[in-house]
């Protein structure tokens, strides 16, 4: 009696197993993802940077824009440098790897960081023709996530001007591109304004 008791109480949690494993497991994600795919298609979609229809990106992963440089390291590895042609963006903990995305997990007080961001900010400074002391600070620290493709006005703008040059544009032709890809406090107070460098670099390859 007992057992036939067991049995049956083992067979109504098979069933109601299996019904909530289709229902939350099968059901409830396909309809997520066909709403997400009719209402938000780019975001369903990895949010694909596209320039005459090859994908080059996605506009929440950041990426290096660079170049080598014709030498090697210590491992035999080409160095690369900065691609003065393109915007560039934060930092990367992790090479801009969407697989790995985490912070160096160096404190602010760590030696090497501040002789890294010393080291960044001059190269920063460099690369743009300006003062060390005009480089903010998201243009030598990494983003939490190390995956932020996303840079403050005051990094995009010493960039405009070495760009433009390099690229045989106006001044103002570039501004306005960084204008256009410049993305507002969130309901006009929350978090700050910032420049999407994906998004601009792909502009600027179809200008």
């Amino acid at each position: 009696m007992l057992m036939a008791s067991s049995f049956r109480q083992l067979g109504v949690a098979v069933r109601v197993l299996l019904v909530f494993t289709v229902i939350l497991g099968v059901l409830y994600p396909l309809s997520m993802t066909g709403i997400a795919q009719v209402l938000f298609p780019g975001n369903a979609n990895g949010s694909i940077v596209k320039v005459d229809g090859k994908a080059v990106g996605s506009d929440l992963i950041g990426q290096g824009y660079t170049l080598d440089s014709g030498t090697k390291d210590a491992d035999g590895k080409p160095v690369m440098v900065a691609d003065p042609k393109w915007f560039q963006t934060r930092p990367s903990a992790v090479d801009y790897d969407g697989m790995g995305s985490a912070a160096s997990q160096y404190g602010p007080n760590n030696p090497e960081l501040v002789k890294l961001i010393d080291e960044r900010r001059q190269e920063v400074a460099k690369l743009n023709g300006v003062d060390p002391s005009q480089v903010p600070p998201d243009a030598v620290t990494a983003s939490g996530s190390g995956l932020d493709a996303g840079i403050s006005p005051a990094y995009a703008a010493i960039q405009v001007n070495r760009v433009a040059r390099e690229r045989g544009m106006t001044v103002v032709a570039v501004q306005q591109l960084v204008k256009e890809n410049t993305t507002g406090r969130t309901l006009g107070f929350l978090g700050e304004p910032y420049v999407n460098v994906v998004t601009l670099n792909a502009a600027l390859a179809k200008s």
